[in-house]
């Protein structure tokens, strides 16, 4: 296999933004070692790599964890992800709860988990508030054994997408994210996995 078809359109965008870097710290250190004559010029080329620093820094910071919409040839349409720089996959849904207001949770897709699961936090925005939640559930966790309290979720959005009834858990344990199992997204038609993308086929 050739070098070009070894990089994901991901790889490439960052490598073009790296070399962007490169020449711009390569630019600053000549135009440094020429003395104070180059004085004004430095400062200039300085300013442009820290400009192109956040600017890539940004790209690929937000291009790491954004959604988007696809539509395929058969002209079925497809939730693509891009992996972030945590090594996970994240989605937000606008989950309407029991206080009745749409609100966005942002979910760590995990395809090892049965459930979706909500941390205490997200559970108390969408109205689920500790102490009136039943903890007569039982769960494993990294952190050791935990209880956890079921509810259902009246409404759940998933770029337009609305799913009704939806079966959770809330953590009563330390959960750095809420996580979105397979229990939800067995509901469409299937998961794809490829190097640093997962595609939610609709």
């Amino acid at each position: 296999m050739s070098w070009p078809d070894t990089l994901t359109a991901d790889q490439t965008m960052r490598l073009v933004y790296l070399l962007i870097l490169l020449v711009a710290v390569g630019s600053y250190a000549l135009v440094a070692s020429r003395g104070r004559i180059a004085t004004t010029l430095r400062h200039l080329v300085l300013w442009a790599l820290l400009f192109t620093g956040v600017a890539a820094a940004y790209e690929l910071w937000t291009g790491s964890r954004g959604a988007m919409v696809a539509v395929e040839a058969n002209g079925a349409s497809a939730v693509v992800l891009r992996r972030a720089f945590d090594g996970q996959f994240h989605l937000d849904l606008q989950i309407t709860g029991a206080n009745g207001r749409a609100t966005p949770v942002r979910f760590i897709v995990d395809t090892g988990a049965t459930d979706l699961v909500l941390t205490q936090e997200d559970a108390a925005r969408l109205g689920y508030n500790a102490g009136s939640l039943r903890w007569g559930g039982v769960a494993s966790t990294a952190n050791g054994v935990t209880r956890t309290a079921r509810v259902t979720l009246p409404q759940v959005m998933l770029e337009g997408r609305l799913a009704r009834d939806v079966p959770a858990l809330v953590n009563e344990g330390a959960l750095h994210a809420s996580l979105l199992g397979m229990g939800f997204l067995e509901r469409f038609q299937r998961i794809e996995i490829t190097r640093d993308r997962l595609t939610i086929h609709f």
